[in-house]
């Protein structure tokens, strides 16, 4: 069985994952493009910033569709 580091090293640079992992109180998800990965940790850009995850610490991972064009604005009817 494939490990979530497994798929991650599979998976070229800049592809969308999602990645979750455990925390002291529950669990915590990052959404965003796989920009690094080395032999202990892996970072993933998200719209609110670059978060490094420690390898030992991810329980799931999977590659994800792009991003869903950002809507317009609704305007206030004059």
């Amino acid at each position: 069985m494939q490990t979530p580091a497994d798929l991650l090293a599979s998976l070229p640079l800049t592809t969308r994952v999602v990645v979750r992992r455990r925390l002291d109180d529950g669990y915590t998800d990052s959404l965003g493009n796989l920009i690094a990965l080395d032999a202990t940790t892996c970072t993933v850009r998200t719209r609110r910033g670059d978060d490094v995850v420690l390898l030992t610490e991810i329980t799931a991972a999977k590659a994800v569709p792009p991003a869903p064009p950002r809507r317009t604005p609704r305007r206030s009817p004059p």
